[in-house]
């Protein structure tokens, strides 16, 4: 028996996605079905999966699956996606809503010209909340991946991230390297690896290897922990441009327990119906 389900494909900064409105529609996915959905071939494609949901504290809830099935906590790239979907499908009138993630409520707002501003919340540095196993807190540690010694920043942004410093992102070894990263025995959730190229104290380079779908073209919680790895180490000035390869996102922090904020582009890219068996 098959049923077909209604979706919207967008993207932020390059970084795509299936939307589904699953208040209006029963929607029960299984892993393999996310993992044929996702497949840019026999499938819609995308990086990750959005679902949008009812909430008791928000004004919606937000689920999010990687490429490979697996359900994560956040997305950055997503968040602004998602807000532009529920105005655009007229399931809210208002161009700022809170939505529940499994990281905490986070505040997505429309802004005049367009782009999405997401009020992503503070970063978290205790091991325990990345989690990250290490001895103690420290500005960076030291992983050793095969044998070779890589300087890491690890934080949480709602999922967790390493970033190193590379020279050049277009020669680093981001295929081969982030998908040993993404796996590190001291990441027990696994890790999303970051690979940042400063060009100066107000912008950066990045790519990404995320975890559960490997490298995308922007990954919004992956801009956010750069950039706050980059003014933590003394590198970086709060406003900063991070330069992805599926275009910019602008995000600013202010140091300590203050919110990131994250601005950057949301697209429908198209939408259409699919049937699942």
């Amino acid at each position: 028996m098959t049923h077909s389900i209604r979706f919207t494909k967008m993207q932020g900064a390059g970084n795509d996605f299936m939307v589904i409105d699953g208040i209006n529609q029963a929607i029960q996915l299984s892993a393999e079905q996310i993992k044929t959905l996702a497949h840019r071939q026999f499938g819609i494609g995308f990086d990750q999966l959005l679902l949008v949901e009812t909430s008791t504290i928000a004004d919606f809830k937000y689920r999010i699956f990687n490429a490979d099935g697996s359900e994560v906590a956040q997305c950055g790239n997503g968040a602004r996606c998602f807000v532009r979907f529920v105005i655009d499908q007229q399931l809210t009138q208002k161009r700022e809503i809170s939505v529940e993630t499994a990281s905490g409520i986070i505040t997505p707002k429309l802004e005049a010209n367009g782009l999405v501003t997401v009020n992503m919340g503070a970063p978290r540095f205790a091991l325990n909340e990345i989690p990250f196993t290490a001895d103690a807190l420290a500005p960076t540690y030291t992983l050793d991946v095969n044998g070779q010694q890589i300087e890491v920043s690890v934080l949480s942004m709602g999922n967790p991230h390493a970033v190193q410093i590379v020279d050049d992102i277009e020669t680093a070894p981001i295929l081969a390297l982030g998908s040993k990263i993404e796996v590190h025995p001291r990441f027990p959730q696994r890790v999303n690896a970051g690979f940042l190229q400063i060009v100066d104290a107000h912008h950066i380079k990045l790519r990404v290897f995320e975890r559960g779908t490997g490298e995308t073209l922007a990954c919004g919680t992956g801009a956010c922990a750069a950039v706050v790895a980059g003014i933590q180490l003394g590198r970086l000035l709060s406003p900063v441009r991070v330069s992805a390869r599926g275009g910019e996102l602008h995000i600013a922090w202010q140091g300590g327990n203050s919110a990131v904020m994250m601005t950057g582009p949301a697209v429908t890219v198209f939408t259409g119906e699919v049937n699942l068996a």
